[in-house]
Order: C-alpha cells, then structure tokens, then sequence
C-alpha cells in the first residue's frame, strides 16, 4: 500500500526524524469502513494512536472511543465527544478506575468476572456493562487470548450477576486478536455470539448492543519473511455482514453493532522518516558474516511491533528502478545498547542498498499504529519522535 502524495512530499521536505500522521487517510478509511459495514458504530481503540490530532478527527466524523483507563477518557473528552461515545473497554481495573470513570461521566463498562461486576455496582452505580468472550487468538499476529474474556458460562453468570446488582448487562464483546489475517476467526466469534445471545434470551436478559471488538488488519507492512501482508478483507467483511444479520435475526431485542478498530484506521497513513546511522558487516559467534543497518529510530522509539512484522523501508537516495542499486541482505536494527532492539537476528532477510551511509534519510511505511503509544520516554537516552499531521477536513 502507498502513502499519499502529500506525506511522500512531507517525508522530502523532513529534516529530522518524525512520524507524520495523513489525517486525510484515516478519513478515508473511516470512510471505507462504514460503506463495509452499514450501520456499525465506530469506537476508535485510543491505544493505536493516542494522537490528538487524530483523535479530534475521528470525532469529528462521529466515531466514539474505547478507553482503558481514566487518562484516556480525559484525553477523549477533549476532543468534545459526547461521553455517551466513550466506554471502559479495559477488564482490568482498580476501584478508584472504576470511581474516576464514573466521575468523568462514563456509563459503558466492560468485564468479563463477578468481583469486576460488583465493583461497578459499588463505584457506577447503575451502569451499563458488556461482556467480554474468550477467543482462541489464531489467526492474529497478536493473539490476545489469555488475559482477557471468559468462557460461554462464565458470560451467563456475569451477566445475571450485573443485573442483580442493579447494572444494566447491556451486551457482549469479542476480541480476535490484533491483525487478524483470517475470515473464520470472524465466524467462529460470530457463531459463538449467536449462540450466547439465544441463552441469555432464555433466562430473561435481552441484550442491546454486540460490540465486536478490534482485529480489522492493515495491509502496508510485511510478514516476518518479507512478504507482504494479504489478509482477505474482502471476506471478513462478507463474514461480518452476514454474523451480524444472523444475530439481528436470532435477537429478541434489537441490536446495535459496534467495532473498536484502531490500526486498521492509522497504521497506512502514518510514515517515519528516519537515517542510517551506519551499515557494518561482522561475522558472529557461529562463523557467518552478517550485515546489520542500524537505524536512528527503532523498537523503543517508533517499531515496537518490530517483533512480529516487518516495516517496508525506503532509501530516497538510493532510489529503486534508477540503474542498479547493488543490496545486500542485512538484519535492521535501532540504535539502543538493547539486543531486543531488532529484526529478526536470525534471518537478515531485509535487503538495503549496499552503499547506504550514515546520516543518508531512510522513510519507514505503514508505522501509524502503536509508534507513539508504545514509544519510551528516552530510553538510552534516544529521544521519542515527534510528530507532524498534515490534510484532514477541518
């Protein structure tokens, strides 16, 4: 996937490093997603980019926030966005969250135990809660799978626990683990949801809302072998048409459907740019000779996903298609004293221009997901990158 002209032109006229956010992108795919999925309520996962500029936008559109805490919900009001737009979507949290939450005027809490419920009934009282279903995480670059959720019966007694406890159980939530890559991840979530929703009809508690969670994929980056990303949004969506229809059919309430994307809506529209800090060759421990290009931004500032996915690189001055630039397969790595700090040590599958020199610019695609959130506050004593947004409709 290409960025737009208008950050291809802000990565050439960079003279520092700097993460540029295309707020005229993340229109469009909000855009994109709502013609996907008619009628879907969009609650953007703060945690993908906490950006104001970005945040501000979305609201700007009508999209709501999942926050995980009492900073974000501040954070979210700023924004100006109705507080009936924002919930708790964390299932971790203390008593004074859950306070403070309810201080700031939030209503919708998710949970997926007994104690979480009665500490919503002390602390927000009369609130609505949804509750969040275990999945399994296959399928997903990060499977999510363990700390959060609960099983089929444990979603009963919750549920009948809130209302109890004079909560409203408002619905129930899915998470298939972040960059999902499959369309049955999607249909086993769905089959599951159908299945719960007719239970709790049994026993009296009609839900209102499906909250299906995070997981749509972005398509910029490549695979942990340098292959590029191809999961079938096409068919997920088909899949998430036809579950919701299915659940709409087999409610006795109406329902409202919501999703909390985050980076399928910022991770190709965000872009770094960055320089070489050198290239070097050594041979290691086990006799073979390796090129490593060490970058000046890396898993601490900028590629904290670097474990799971590659970054797709570009040298502008040393331009592919322009006679042949010689490339030599190197392991890419950040500047920190860290060893984690890297691509894969093993593989050294990411080919660089041989002559790539210190200082030379290099842009960094489809880093607009987790570079600021996860970015330390100097660790190593490596600065945290800025940022520019640039477009987007006022």
């Amino acid at each position: 996937m290409r960025e737009s002209a208008a950050i291809r032109t802000a990565l050439a006229a960079a003279t520092d490093d700097r993460i540029f956010f295309d707020l005229t992108g993340i229109e469009g795919q909000y855009a994109a997603l709502l013609r996907e999925l008619p009628g879907i309520s969009v609650r953007f996962a703060m945690k993908a980019c906490p950006v104001d500029e970005v945040l501000a936008c979305l609201a700007r559109l009508g999209a709501g926030f999942d926050a995980a805490g009492p900073n974000e919900i501040e954070q979210a009001l700023r924004t100006g966005v109705p507080r009936d737009r924002i919930h708790y979507g964390n299932t971790i949290k203390s008593d004074e969250n859950i306070a403070d939450a309810y201080r700031l005027g939030v209503r919708d809490f998710a949970t997926d135990s007994v104690e979480d419920v009665a500490a919503i009934a002390r602390h927000a009282p009369g609130s609505r809660v949804f509750c969040r279903l275990a999945t399994s995480g296959e399928g997903a670059l990060w499977g999510l799978s363990q700390k959060f959720g609960c099983s089929a019966g444990d979603a009963v007694r919750v549920l009948e626990a809130a209302r109890d406890a004079g909560l409203v159980p408002s619905g129930l939530s899915v998470h298939v683990g972040s960059q999902q890559m499959t369309a049955e991840a999607w249909r086993g979530a769905l089959d599951d949801l159908t299945d719960l929703v007719a239970v709790l009809g049994g026993r009296g508690i009609l839900l209102d809302r499906i909250n299906l969670g995070g997981g749509l994929p972005a398509l910029g980056c490549l695979d942990r072998a340098g292959r590029p990303l191809d999961p079938p949004l096409d068919k997920i969506f088909a899949v998430l048409r036809e579950g919701m229809e299915r659940l709409r059919e087999e409610s006795a309430s109406p329902l409202e459907f919501l999703m909390e994307p985050g980076r399928h809506l910022v991770a190709d529209h965000g872009a770094i740019r960055a320089r070489v800090a050198r290239l070097t060759a050594r041979g290691g421990r086990d006799g073979e000779r390796r090129h490593w290009l060490y970058l000046s931004c890396g898993k601490f500032n900028g590629l904290y996903e670097m474990d799971a996915l590659q970054y797709r690189l570009e040298f502008p001055g040393h331009p592919e298609g322009e006679g042949h630039v010689p490339l030599v397969p190197a392991v890419v790595a950040g500047p920190t004293c860290d060893s984690d700090d890297a691509f894969d040590h093993e593989a050294g599958l990411v080919r660089v221009p041989a002559a790539a020199a210190s200082g030379d610019p290099v842009w960094i695609h489809s880093c607009g997901a987790y570079a600021v959130g996860y970015t330390t506050q100097g660790f190593n004593g490596f600065d945290p990158l800025p940022y520019t947004c640039i477009g987007g409709s006022q």
